[in-house]
């Protein structure tokens, strides 16, 4: 099969099509021809450092395709679902490929209403957003969440999960963006580039902030007493805790990490209407450098996908 392969780490440059075995299925696993594979900020890093390992390692988690053969032992699913998941994360998944195995249970079935390349740009950035806001913070009807990066890919997405939740939600965006994120429900917007964020929004119970530095200080602010600042940037975020304590707040660094029960409730919203992938620039597999060239600019408008053609 085709993949999407490195020789070392590097730049975008560093990635080409190459062909390799196409894995089989091993116990509680399937294997899934892939329709599509999401593109986050995170495979830039593995591809560029290698990551959290020493080795070069094929890249992708986000994935959406059809089941092709299933291992001993799976019982949910069957050869021809519909499928899309976040296999094996943080663990190498490779799902820039055409093919791609995964636990069973890291997948759910595909919503209808979403095409393949809607729904493999939601598990990992969907993902992050629903653990950032409703597993950590709970966030609960009638309350403030202020989320950093609203456009990008985990904050578009944080920005519909926290309405459909109840709260009043604030972003940070460009001007030029604000106008979308009025259409995904965002009741305030905030020009990060013409004002101070701290100075413009009036106390909130919940931060998101995938921006990180001197966000995270200038954030817990803004936060109420009790509020809460939910880091997705860096681990070094973790340091704010230690800060927050002694002035009534909290804070998390937050790592995604794969969950089926989780993923079942980004799909049912999405059945619902109420959580839609902005797609901001679609790549065929073997343009992925190009891809990661646009994530690298950090100035998409939702997710970059990759599509992928057996």
């Amino acid at each position: 099969m085709r993949a999407i392969g490195q020789d070392g780490f590097g730049g975008p440059e560093v990635l080409k099509v190459v062909e390799v075995e196409r894995p089989e299925p091993g116990v509680a696993e399937v294997l899934v021809r892939v329709h599509a594979a999401g593109v986050n900020p995170t495979d830039s890093w593995h591809r560029a450092s290698g990551g959290l390992g020493a080795e070069v390692v094929r890249l992708g988690w986000d994935v959406s395709g059809v089941v092709e053969a299933v291992g001993i032992g799976v019982t949910t699913l069957a050869p021809g679902d519909e499928v899309f998941g976040m296999p094996r994360h943080p663990l190498p998944a490779g799902t820039y490929a055409e093919y791609v195995t995964s636990p069973a249970r890291h997948l759910v079935r595909k919503p209808a209403g979403l095409s393949h390349v809607q729904a493999a740009a939601l598990p990992l950035a969907a993902m992050t957003a629903w653990q950032a806001l409703v597993d950590t913070a709970d966030v609960r009807p009638g309350q403030r969440v202020l989320v950093h990066a609203a456009a990008g890919g985990v904050g578009h997405l944080a920005v519909q999960i926290a309405k459909a939740r109840g709260a009043h939600v604030i972003g940070t965006a460009r001007a030029a963006k604000h106008a979308f994120l009025r259409g995904l429900g965002a009741d305030e917007v905030v020009d990060y580039t013409a004002v101070g964020f701290e100075t413009a929004v009036e106390p909130v119970d919940v931060v998101v902030d995938a921006v990180g530095g001197e966000y995270g200080p200038r954030s817990l602010r803004v936060l109420r007493p009790g509020g809460i600042l939910v880091s997705l940037a860096s681990p070094a975020e973790a340091r704010l805790a230690e800060v927050a304590r002694p002035l009534g707040l909290r804070a998390a660094f937050m790592a995604v990490e794969a969950d089926q029960a989780g993923l079942r409730e980004v799909a049912a919203l999405a059945e619902a209407g109420l959580l839609r992938p902005a797609i901001d620039t679609v790549f065929p597999l073997e343009l992925a450098g190009k891809a990661h060239e646009l994530s690298e600019t950090r100035g998409a408008t939702g997710k970059i996908v990759l599509t992928v053609t057996v």
